[in-house]
């Protein structure tokens, strides 16, 4: 934003008129920045990544020449979705190598620091934490490289491997991140420039975690790619019985739905039921990590089925079961997780580390399997439906008196920008920051 020369910007272009009909027409245009109109008004700040050049750009009658049109008018939302692709096929190799990082950090310390006489390493709670963030560094490296090479071959439709890729990896990342935190204690809380002012080791973990943070948020939160994943992995059946769900539609259309998505799910159903993973030999070229590939199989099949349950239980409401849709896309997520872990350790057989590689894929199968295992029973037994009422209740202010007493932290650290006007007009700690309105000190003093 602040430094950028030229920009992309994505615009509403007037409709295209198709069967009289209004279609939204998004185009993308190069603009330079120091055309007549464009204003950079302020650079953002944030949390971690301080480097960032992001800015709030404001433009007004601003003129583009026709041939700075890209690809076309009308062409602006499909560019945009290839670059998403791309975007999102960055943040698994990103997290893969903070990843690395905070394996070699947790490493070096939980060797280093003593406690009861032994390194903190040897107790069972902090072991269990490093051992884990090694097997999932494997499974977030291995899953940023097989999504890569499919990427890399053309004839690939990446959408789902791409999204996949990036909401677990980016949530398994910040599970690393928390873990590395806990285990460097309050060395890790400190910033860098502290520890060594003090004669420390100045290892930023602090700032590891702020600059990991947006990853669960850059490129689609990890909520919309819940939905977005779940959209695509029922648009078959939705194909083939969406009528069925409509509302709306007519009695005779349901039936004609129904007899078409019956003949349809004769020949489905049943394959859902038995497949390669039921023969204890199948996938023996993988060695000891094939039990984890027939797991795999199976239980793909058993969402499957899981997936068409839900669909005639619900029916047109599932699509507002985010929290139920979201342990669906979980479950596949750690199914193609463990595939690639185990694809990639099969593929390392032969190298020096080949043995170490079929542990750590073999631990990560492991603890993925018992993630998945909580996740069906979640689907059958939980709390949505309570906690989503509460949360509406919540929303109509039933329950302020929760945040009576809450104190808004104010934030003067190096980043804050000049705070505008006098304290008579109200400095940031006496604005609410949400509304911008005045505030007393302590939320509901006011009474």
């Amino acid at each position: 934003g602040t430094l950028a020369e030229l920009l992309v910007v994505m615009a509403r272009t007037p409709d295209k008129i198709r069967d009289g009909k209004a279609i939204p027409q998004i185009t993308a245009f190069i603009v330079d920045t120091s055309a007549p109109g464009v204003t950079i008004t302020q650079r953002c700040r944030f949390m971690g990544l301080k480097a960032l050049q992001n800015a709030v750009i404001t433009f007004e009658n601003v003129r583009v020449p026709r041939e700075d049109i890209l690809w076309g008018e009308g062409k602006g939302l499909k560019l945009a979705l290839i670059t998403l692709n791309t975007g999102r096929l960055t943040l698994p190799m990103s997290a893969a190598y903070g990843a690395k990082a905070a394996v070699h950090v947790a490493r070096k310390w939980a060797a280093e620091r003593v406690q009861w006489g032994q390194a903190v390493g040897k107790h069972d709670e902090v072991a269990q934490m490093l051992g884990a963030m090694a097997a999932d560094c494997f499974g977030i490296e291995s899953m940023a490289e097989l999504s890569s090479a499919l990427a890399d071959q053309a004839q690939n439709d990446i959408r789902l491997e791409a999204a996949i890729a990036k909401l677990w990896t980016t949530e398994v990342g910040w599970r690393i991140m928390d873990d590395l935190m806990q285990i460097r204690g309050g060395r890790g809380y400190e910033t860098a420039d502290s520890l060594a002012a003090r004669g420390e080791k100045p290892v930023p973990v602090e700032r590891m975690m702020r600059d990991f943070r947006i990853n669960r948020i850059f490129e689609g939160t990890s909520e919309i790619m819940h939905l977005f994943i779940a959209r695509e992995a029922v648009d078959t059946h939705l194909a083939v019985a969406g009528d069925m769900i409509k509302p709306g539609i007519g009695m005779g259309q349901k039936l004609a739905a129904m007899a078409k998505a019956g003949v349809w799910y004769a020949g489905w159903l049943p394959k859902r039921f038995v497949g390669g993973g039921q023969l204890p030999g199948a996938y023996g070229h993988f060695g000891p990590l094939a039990r984890h590939i027939r797991y795999v199989e199976r239980t793909s099949r058993k969402l499957a089925r899981e997936m068409f349950y839900a669909m005639g239980r619900h029916q047109a409401k599932l699509e507002r079961k985010g929290k139920l849709l979201g342990r669906f896309v979980d479950i596949g997520a750690e199914l193609y997780a463990i595939s690639c872990a185990c694809v990639r350790a099969h593929s390392m057989a032969d190298e020096p580390h080949g043995r170490q590689a079929l542990r750590l894929a073999d631990v990560f199968a492991r603890r993925s399997r018992l993630r998945i295992r909580q996740l069906f029973a979640e689907i059958g037994t939980n709390a949505d439906d309570s906690t989503y009422k509460l949360a509406q209740e919540v929303l109509k202010g039933n329950y302020a008196w929760l945040e009576q007493g809450a104190v808004l932290p104010r934030d003067d650290g190096p980043d804050a920008p000049p705070s505008p006007g006098s304290r008579a007009a109200g400095t940031p700690s006496e604005r609410d920051p949400i509304s911008g309105s005045r505030v007393a000190t302590q939320v509901g003093a006011t009474g």
